[in-house]
């Protein structure tokens, strides 16, 4: 986020709260209260809207998803639910696993499955549902169950709840929703869902899939009884356990449906201030959720794309028979299809982003007259999008991770960016390549191997490799065999970074802001040396290493050209002046990762932007010693089924 920019308020008091989210101090109870309290919706909404570029720059997320809710026969009588009903009910049903299996399709990439707390169904059937979907449909992901039919199930089957998730885990399930949070107020759950579980066994169930590597949603439901303070509370209570685990994808607001429930709000349902309101608020006060969906089928799709402006930056996905949310009376459509989806974040000035069930890009759908930048997400790369134009009509920036961005440089719809130099390699006669990059000579700092072994030693070892790397896996692979000649060595590509999932390997290769801020927090537990790739090149080479150049499809339109390079040399020219006098605009992203402007200062000092004929001489250097590799036998890299 520009550290430098400025907002017109209406309301003053909101003031010192943007100086806070500027620069990267994070904000207190007392600052949500005021928020909340303010009349000034638009400066709230700008505010959001400045972090969410941040992180996610014009992108917009969405899913190609199916809900499934097996069945609506529960053994709780919750006060706010219109779905549940029980077993002689003239409206209860059960799905069969052949019914289930009948509203999948083999292009979707997630399945969502929640439902009633079913009296007699055995947990072999749970196993088996999970089982039967990945193996009929094994590119589709299951998101499932949440922590109430977690805990439902362990209390049923005697299982704690690491068992229960152990074992769901084993039959395919990858994520699960952040569905029964409601709100963490022990007052509401008593007079609303006093049979439900509490905030200490949801959170305990949550913590507990994070450190199995399950990645989870959190959910707040609002707009019922709860209090203001009650929602920033619970806001405050998933920020701290997400310090913790790191294990949430993203916070999704709920709007509460009243249908026939019989429970007493100040309006049917909640205003759209109210909802703009809560996604700004959530945006604002959790610094480290990556995401804020906006869910339209309880929003409607109107709203949802209204807060595409409000700091959400997910609109979820296309869903199909959603049957909870609209038997308490929501009134969006039952299902959203993608091309409507596109046409929504379209409306909205944003770029469509396909995921999946992690967040990881899978298409991007701009407009025709859209030319896609890639803002790469680390600290060494701040430096050249500051003086990029906030809203384009030429440009749209997505932050994409060297692999990825390569991906979708090769499918045509990424532009420009910098271009993980192993990719151009291989792009090189669709792209034109800058001056421009990210090289070093000596250390990174952000491109290290944790490793339980010297190098001589790592001969036959398992090697985790990041999922974002394109070209430092083939700079260790260069390293491994020809520096010190070894050639029996595994490498297991990770799908997602959780620390409590690199505990089987030998070493783990890291690449930016994880590298830089696992190194600054005291490295990898169990994982004693640590060797920065760039270090070991210039040692060994003695001349800098290129990670990125900067590239631009040849074809682009000659005016999205010209914005892009006069972008680039304006970003480096006030990144230049920032560091003469002291303003270093890319301090706030540091302080996110821990570190000082001493630091941060430190660090990027070491990185050449701009190249010369050292830079060009190494990259002709490094893609000799990578073919000269290529005749031998090439590490296949497999997907590990914890990842």
């Amino acid at each position: 986020m520009d550290s430098t920019k400025t907002l017109t308020f209406r309301d003053n008091s909101l003031v010192p709260i943007w100086e806070k989210v500027r620069s990267g101090t994070r904000l207190t109870k007392d600052d949500g209260l005021a928020l909340y309290a303010s009349d000034d919706l638009i400066a709230m909404g700008r505010m959001a809207n400045e972090v969410a570029r941040a992180k996610s720059g014009d992108s917009v997320y969405f899913v190609l998803n199916r809900k499934l809710e097996p069945t609506n026969i529960c053994v709780l009588s919750c006060k706010f639910c219109d779905f549940a009903v029980k077993p002689d009910s003239p409206e209860a049903y059960e799905m069969t696993l052949a019914e289930m299996l009948s509203k999948l399709r083999p292009d979707l990439h997630e399945v969502h499955i929640t439902g009633g707390l079913h009296p007699k169904w055995p947990w072999e059937f749970y196993i088996d549902m999970v089982r039967q979907i990945k193996t009929q449909f094994p590119n589709v992901d299951v998101k499932a169950f949440t922590a109430v039919e977690i805990d439902f199930f362990a209390k049923k089957f005697k299982k704690s709840h690491e068992q229960v998730l152990r074992e769901l885990q084993a039959a395919g399930l990858r994520t699960m929703p952040g569905g029964g949070a409601e709100v963490f107020s022990e007052r509401v759950r008593k007079e609303l869902f006093k049979q439900k579980i509490g905030a200490k066994t949801w959170f305990d169930v949550h913590k507990t899939a994070h450190r199995l590597g399950i990645q989870s949603n959190v959910t707040m439901l609002y707009g019922h009884i709860e209090t203001i303070e009650e929602r920033v509370e619970h806001m405050l209570r998933v920020r701290e356990c997400q310090d913790e685990t790191n294990g949430f994808l993203a916070f999704i607001p709920l709007a509460f449906q009243p249908g026939n429930t019989g429970i007493k709000t100040r309006n049917d349902f909640t205003s759209a201030i109210d909802d703009l309101k809560t996604i700004a608020v959530s945006r604002l006060m959790l610094d480290n959720i990556p995401h804020i969906k906006a869910y339209w089928v309880m929003l409607t799709a109107e709203v949802a794309t209204i807060a595409l402006s409000f700091g959400a930056d997910d609109m979820d996905g296309t869903v199909g028979e959603e049957r909870i949310a609209h038997d308490a009376g929501a009134i969006s459509p039952m299902e959203l299809a993608k091309g409507k989806l596109i046409s929504i974040i379209h409306d909205a000035g944003k770029l469509p982003v396909e995921r999946d069930v992690w967040y990881n890009p899978i298409a991007i759908y701009p407009k025709p007259e859209w030319s896609v930048v890639s803002k790469m997400p680390y600290l060494n790369s701040v430096p050249f999008y500051n003086s990029f134009p906030e809203y384009s009509n030429l440009l749209k920036l997505a932050p994409l991770a060297p692999r990825v961005f390569g991906k979708l440089a090769a499918q045509g719809s990424v532009a420009a960016g910098p271009m993980s130099l192993r990719d151009f390699m291989s792009l090189s006669d669709e792209f034109e390549k800058l001056d421009y990059g990210v090289a070093v000579k000596g250390k990174a700092n952000s491109v290290l191997l944790f490793s339980k072994y010297d190098w001589a030693e790592l001969s036959g070892k398992r090697i985790c490799i990041s999922a974002e790397t394109s070209t430092s896996v083939e700079l260790l692979r260069v390293l491994l065999e020809n520096r010190f000649a070894i050639t029996n060595y595994n490498f297991f590509r990770s799908l997602k970074s959780l620390p409590s999932l690199y505990a089987d390997y030998d070493a783990v290769l890291l690449i930016g802001d994880e590298a830089l801020q696992k190194a600054h927090s005291g490295g990898l537990p169990g994982f004693d040396k640590v060797f920065d790739l760039a270090e070991e090149w210039c040692s060994w080479k003695e001349m800098p290493f290129v990670f990125a150049v900067w590239a631009i499809r040849k074809g682009t339109p000659e005016n999205a050209r010209k914005e892009i390079l006069q972008s680039l040399e304006n970003s480096l020219e006030s990144f230049a002046s920032g560091v003469a006098s002291g303003n270093i605009f890319p301090l706030p992203h540091g302080q996110k990762l821990g570190m000082s402007e001493a630091e941060v200062s430190d660090y990027l000092s070491q990185f050449r932007y701009r190249f010369s004929i050292d830079e060009h001489a190494a990259m002709a250097e490094f893609e000799m010693e990578f073919e000269s590799i290529q005749p031998r036998v090439e590490q296949a890299f497999s997907l590990s089924e914890g990842f």
